[in-house]
């Protein structure tokens, strides 16, 4: 997996996970299951965030990352990487 680009994806997926934004793509059923399966990577947060000192995912994390649908998965990332324009802000680069 990709190091830190993974890391940072996962940092920026919790963040979408506590948002209430709704994915036009999406019907309300399949928001509704999308939302559930992302919430269910909370056990992955000590994994992703900075300074968390876990190197390696647990069988826990990994078991809740193999639960997301593909399409779930992509539709946050891509949420995630327009907020910060949204926002007003520059957008996150990562080296």
């Amino acid at each position: 997996m990709g190091g830190n680009r993974y890391g940072s994806a996962m940092v920026m997926m919790l963040v979408v996970i506590n948002m209430a934004t709704q994915v036009p793509q999406m019907g309300r059923a399949q928001e509704q299951s999308c939302s559930a399966q992302l919430g269910n990577l909370n056990v992955c947060a000590p994994f992703v965030v900075p300074g968390g000192g876990n190197a390696n995912p647990g069988p826990d994390c990994c078991g809740a990352l193999q639960g997301v649908d593909h399409d779930c998965l992509c539709n946050t990332l891509r949420i995630a990487a327009r907020l910060p324009s949204q926002c007003g802000l520059p957008a996150v680069t990562c080296g």
